[in-house]
């Protein structure tokens, strides 16, 4: 082999690994960053839009109860309320429709543009978009008096961490609520190994600094409610 052909076929093999690695990371930005866990690779099977007409469903309505879940939580009006993981804004217009100022917080893009223009379309003026990312809530230090997580709690990862950021973030008084299904064969959410039993839960948020528990188990026919002080 001469010494021309040789170098020739390095620069070519060179030029080849470059360009690969390019499509690559372009790949990469074009997928976004990967779901937290199991429970969002599971979810995420389904569309938005898909996703979006199930959680607004009547069927929704039936075993959530909105209307009992904001009349346990109390008077709301005038309350700076983060809703972690909103999704369609199942909650998030609902709280703001009792007069809460409300933060509408979502990993996903598409929740949020759905969203924006749901609140576009109803005129609602008490609630602000917030992109999270899995790992923070991305909460001002004493920024709100309430966090409200529904059916998202077992979403997340390393949750003791990530609670302790919640707890920063909300003021002295305030509360986070966490409503999610328990651990169980339930005819509704998700598979049971995904589950988080409300005794889980009180041990990790205890580890993020959390001392003070009330924990609803008859209100709803599938799922507790527990707030965190």
């Amino acid at each position: 082999m001469n010494k021309r052909f040789f170098f020739t076929l390095l620069a070519i093999l060179a030029m080849t690994s470059t360009t690969m690695m390019a499509q690559e990371h372009k790949h990469h930005q074009e997928q976004g960053p990967k779901p937290a866990n199991a429970s969002n690779e599971h979810m995420h099977r389904s569309s938005v839009g898909d996703l979006a007409s199930r959680f607004e469903s009547p069927e929704r309505d039936a075993y959530q109860k909105p209307e009992k879940v904001l009349e346990y939580l109390g008077k709301l009006k005038g309350k700076t309320i983060m809703d972690i993981g909103a999704g369609s804004g199942y909650f998030s217009v609902k709280l703001a429709k009792q007069g809460a100022n409300v933060i509408a917080a979502d990993v996903n893009d598409e929740f949020q543009q759905y969203i924006k223009k749901r609140i576009e379309k109803e005129a609602i003026q008490n609630i602000q978009l917030r992109k999270i990312p899995y790992d923070d809530p991305s909460l001002a230090e004493g920024e709100v008096d309430m966090v409200l997580i529904v059916n998202t709690y077992h979403h997340i990862n390393d949750r003791s961490a990530y609670f302790a950021k919640v707890r920063k973030g909300t003021n002295k008084e305030g509360e986070l609520v966490v409503i999610d299904f328990f651990k169980t064969d339930v005819p509704v959410g998700p598979s049971t190994d995904h589950k988080v039993s409300i005794d889980e839960v009180v041990a990790e948020l205890k580890a993020a600094g959390y001392t003070s528990f009330d924990v609803e188990v008859s209100l709803l026919p599938y799922q507790y409610i527990l707030r965190a002080k």
